[in-house]
């Protein structure tokens, strides 16, 4: 019977193998039975401190070895898990903090300043929690002390439907929505990962891209569903990557294209032997068929899995399998797609009326179960808007071919993906429309070598005034995260309209191909 308790897949990993490697953090292993201790000592802790059932624990942190207990503590204290995006700027984390009111915000040394700031608006959270390298900061509770005073027996009384985790993705309002995943949720999806990237059990695994994304998080369940061993980086860097593959020698890694972009375009490329890899999952951006071709041909040895999900989904929905990234195979053809549903749910494409799409017809991507959310937090007509019937609708547009390979031709969200961040436009189009010399604006994505997809701001002046480009991003810059800043600005005198007056923002992007040609 299939797991549908996150406490419960973390005990019977650790029961099973308790000498096995779990983690690699700087240097440091824990084995299976050490971190499940820990994480049960973090439940512990948190529940001396006063959190109770259903109460949500925030945290702030790049990549670590305590975050990743932080995957499983808050559980044993029958807590939700809500990861916060480190790229946010302090308005949109404190946005966050006062939609889901953690009552703790674990913190690394990298975010203390903005764990202060966020502090001073949101009185709900109780207590700072420093889960960082090096000395304790004035005001922040110490996490191995908290540890060790704390019980190591205790148990979940949480499972199923549960809410186990919010992971928050962007909003087209400028509000984040908190995706509301339950224990069943993840399990399911953490099982289906193991199926479906035919993960082998005993295998290592470079976790690089952010785990609070759950692109990244998700797959934290999956490893302990296969007894695979996680070496973690703190964030990404091309050569560390290249040298921990080497120095212990990984098997199995998960990039988005903008990573495998520096690693494969780097000049240090071919010093390091990564002749221990044996799959490459690759996903959560658009990935140039070019680049594609260039990392499969300089790792022959290699196998290649593309992922397409959504974190609504758990977040995995279908899977290209190493068989169609074979130059030499007959299924060559589907490298352009997105490979096949996954077996733990179905996926239809649907015209607007909600009826089957036939093969090679455009619709909306949809999906059902039992990995599909249980909705947004807090917002109940967003949610009414998204799951109809059991179906979550992502927004995406896409189609079947006759071999059931899905294809996805366009995002009916407006929404652009750069360096595996989703950026969505109306955010951005309200940072600019706030600067006085703007009259009109409208956000696209355009083609980048390294981020996959740019923003691009297409701008109409007031009349007789002026401003330059480098202007209006540093304007940006201080209403939201760096990333979701335009990356280049464009001059028009006029947008092009639709007779319903909506921006045609196709006549945009062609415009802008025309620009660079």
């Amino acid at each position: 019977m299939a797991e549908t308790s996150l406490t419960r897949l973390l005990e019977t990993v650790a029961r099973a193998h308790p000498g096995d490697p779990a983690v690699t953090f700087l240097g440091r292993t824990q084995s299976w039975a050490n971190f499940a201790e820990r994480a049960r000592r973090l439940g512990g802790a948190l529940r001396a401190l006063g959190v109770g059932e259903g109460d949500r624990i925030g945290v702030l942190s790049l990549n670590s070895a305590r975050f990743m207990e932080a995957f499983y503590g808050p559980f044993y204290a029958d807590a939700v898990m809500v990861p916060l995006n480190y790229r946010w700027a302090v308005p949109e984390m404190v946005q966050c903090m006062q939609d889901s009111t953690p009552v703790v915000l674990l913190v690394d040394e990298n975010h203390v300043d903005d764990a202060r700031a966020i502090m001073a608006e949101c009185g709900f959270c109780k207590h700072l929690i420093f889960i960082g390298e090096g000395e304790t900061p004035e005001g922040l509770l110490n996490y191995e002390t908290l540890l060790a005073q704390a019980d190591s027996d205790v148990r979940s009384n949480r499972s199923g439907d549960d809410l186990a985790a919010l992971f928050y993705t962007g909003g087209t309002t400028g509000r984040s929505k908190g995706v509301m995943l339950s224990h069943a949720n993840l399990c399911a999806n953490a099982a289906g990962s193991v199926v479906s990237y035919k993960m082998p059990a005993g295998q290592s695994f470079l976790t690089s891209a952010p785990i609070f994304h759950l692109a990244a998080g998700g797959r934290v369940y999956a490893l302990a569903a296969a007894n695979n061993h996680a070496v973690v980086m703190q964030r990404f860097d091309p050569r560390e990557a290249q040298r921990l593959i080497e120095t212990l020698q990984i098997n199995d890694a998960m990039l988005v294209p903008s990573m495998m972009n520096m690693i494969f375009n780097a000049l240090d490329f071919g010093e390091f032997d990564l002749g221990s890899l044996r799959r490459i999952t690759y996903g959560a951006a658009p990935m140039s068929l070019g680049l594609l071709k260039r990392v499969i041909a300089a790792l022959p040895g290699v196998d290649f899995y593309q992922g397409y999900g959504a974190t609504e989904t758990g977040p995995l929905i279908s899977t290209l399998h190493p068989d169609a990234h074979d130059p030499d195979s007959p299924l060559v053809d589907k490298l352009a797609s997105v490979g096949r549903p996954v077996s733990h749910c179905d996926v239809r494409v649907v015209t607007p009326d909600g009826s089957p799409c036939a093969p090679g017809q455009v619709g909306e991507v949809t999906v059902r179960g039992p990995n599909v959310m249980q909705g947004y937090w807090n917002m109940p007509e967003k949610t009414a808007e998204v799951l109809v019937d059991g179906w979550y609708h992502t927004g995406d547009g896409g189609y079947f071919d006759a071999d059931g390979y899905l294809f996805l031709v366009d995002r009916i969200k407006d929404m652009i993906i750069s360096g595996g961040e989703n950026v969505y436009c109306a955010e951005v189009e309200n940072a600019l429309s706030a600067h006085p010399a703007v009259k009109d604006c409208a956000v696209i994505g355009v083609p980048d070598e390294q981020w996959g997809e740019a923003v691009h701001a297409v701008i109409v002046l007031m009349e007789g005034q002026s401003v330059t480009a480098q202007a209006l991003i540093e304007h940006c810059r201080t209403r939201i995260a760096r990333y979701k800043c335009p990356k280049s600005v464009s001059f028009i005198d006029k947008m092009p309209l639709s007779a319903a007056n909506k921006v045609l923002k196709t006549e945009l992007r062609a415009m802008q191909r025309r620009a660079v040609q």
